[in-house]
């Protein structure tokens, strides 16, 4: 799936957190969640090595416990940021599996047990990247975050600068069609 549909669900994840969690630590939940596709900068060698590398150095158990392991480091609310870091990475993998399906009908497979076996999983009924299903996941986590962003008062924007945060959550609480944000 896409990079900014990760995003959107890992930090809709982040927000399950306890009310302990600090912005840092709900950053981190996010970071998580990004983590797996850093292996896309294998596109810098050119598209041979994005296809060779890309899935393989992160998307995997041990992409998985390094990422949980440098959020909890950098934590705040450890507990809650292992156990979200890891839910959040996975989410990542998972939406790869459902959704990252290239329009020619390839499958993108997730090595996950490498380097302990070659054997990867793959799903056939995949969607292409483009799909209708991918825009519907999207759209509803952007539904989601807005949702979210009136009732909390953040959006994931706050990992980045809580000032444009703070524009962000106005704009949406006047913008809000159900009634509960500011006009």
């Amino acid at each position: 799936m896409h990079l900014q549909t990760h995003a959107l669900a890992s930090w809709l994840l982040a927000e399950t957190g306890p009310a302990s969690m600090t912005r840092r630590d709900r950053a981190l939940v996010l970071a998580a969640g990004l983590a797996p596709d850093l292996d896309a900068l294998s596109l810098i060698g050119g598209i041979g090595a994005y296809q060779k590398w890309h899935h393989l150095v992160l998307h995997n158990v041990g992409g998985a416990a390094m990422t949980a392991l440098v959020c909890v480091a950098l934590a705040r609310s450890r507990l809650a940021v292992l156990v979200l870091s890891l839910l959040s990475f996975h989410l990542h993998l998972l939406l790869d599996l459902l959704g990252s399906g290239g329009p020619d009908g390839s499958v993108w497979s997730i090595p996950y047990l490498v380097p302990f076996t070659s054997h990867e999983f793959s799903w056939r009924g995949q969607w292409p990247l483009g799909s209708w299903q991918n825009v519907t996941v999207t759209a509803l986590l952007v539904l989601a975050s807005w949702a979210v962003a009136v009732r909390r008062g953040r959006t994931v924007v706050e990992a980045f600068s809580p000032r444009a945060d703070a524009v962000v959550v106005e704009i949406l609480k006047r913008r809000w069609p159900f009634g509960t944000g500011t006009r």
